[in-house]
């Protein structure tokens, strides 16, 4: 697999000027479309609209509104966002496992993550059979398939930190990983791509249409905690803060700002993270 270096997200040294954003073209800087309409039904607590962009300390549950009828349906207008198009990075592979643990054996603190496929070309209904692929770098910020890009020695199997499902008729999408390390030049992030009209094989896939091509970030504040923690305190090399990143604008949850839940009282006991990703098929 060769690097994608137009698109290559390290600086050489601390010390240069961060690269510029990058972002995807298709005829428009952003395909962050606010989508509004008609009324959509909202059944046994998911809402067939996608979540309009949030603040970051905004939960899910506070970004979608509506009123409860006679019958016990709520009604709330249909409004969703399309997520955010950047750059797949230099780290993107091909034929990723469908699974739903990623980690293998990578230490960190547990993200579950739930993802929502909705499809604004279908007035925001939940987007079945979808796979949702994720990938990103371990605690010391290598990714598998090109270890020792971020100085460090580790065995190099292809296959850490990197895997996807199907949604399901809900549009849901559930994985479990580590939260992510860092590396020279970039906040602590995630890498995402949602692919429709896939062929399954044994544990892989093949074929299908990318839709959607994004990176997921973490709130600030519970990542400095957890960066000082074992074992990615072990990472020496320097941290980008999320407001200096070069590819999150600050839009919150439609540029990837996942909404994130503590599993227990301490960081070490992991959280679940939750997003609606808007998307277009047509």
């Amino acid at each position: 697999m060769t690097e994608n270096t137009e698109h290559h997200e390290q600086s050489a040294t601390p010390d240069e000027q961060p690269p510029a954003r990058h972002r995807r073209d298709k005829g428009v800087q952003r395909r962050r479309v606010l989508i509004g309409g008609s009324t959509a039904a909202v059944v046994g607590g998911l809402t067939i609209a996608g979540l309009a962009s949030a603040a970051p300390e905004t939960s899910s549950a506070e970004s979608a509104s509506g009123t409860a009828d006679a019958s016990g349906t709520t009604a709330t207008s249909a409004v969703c966002t399309l997520n955010a198009e950047v750059t797949e990075g230099p780290y993107s592979l091909e034929g990723a496992l469908v699974r739903e643990d990623v980690r293998e054996d990578k230490e960190g603190v547990e993200v579950r993550y739930t993802f929502t496929v909705v499809d604004q070309s279908a007035d925001c209904a939940p987007l079945a059979d979808a796979l949702v692929e994720i990938w990103h770098c371990d605690a010391l910020g290598e990714y598998s398939g090109f270890v020792g890009r971020n100085g460090h020695e580790e065995e190099d199997n292809g296959t850490f930190l990197r895997g996807g499902q199907l949604t399901d008729a809900d549009g849901q999408v559930s994985i479990t990983s580590i939260w992510p390390g860092h590396y020279v030049s970039r906040a602590v992030h995630v890498h995402m791509r949602v692919h429709t009209d896939v062929t399954l094989t044994d544990d892989s896939y093949t074929g299908g249409e990318i839709v959607h091509t994004g990176q997921l970030f973490f709130d600030p504040d519970i990542n400095e905690e957890i960066q000082a923690t074992a074992p990615y305190s072990d990472n020496t090399t320097r941290e980008t803060a999320l407001d200096d990143d070069t590819i999150y604008d600050g839009g919150g949850a439609s540029s990837g700002l996942l909404t994130l839940t503590a599993l227990g009282s301490a960081v070490s006991d992991g959280y679940t993270a939750t997003l609606t990703v808007g998307v277009t098929t047509d």
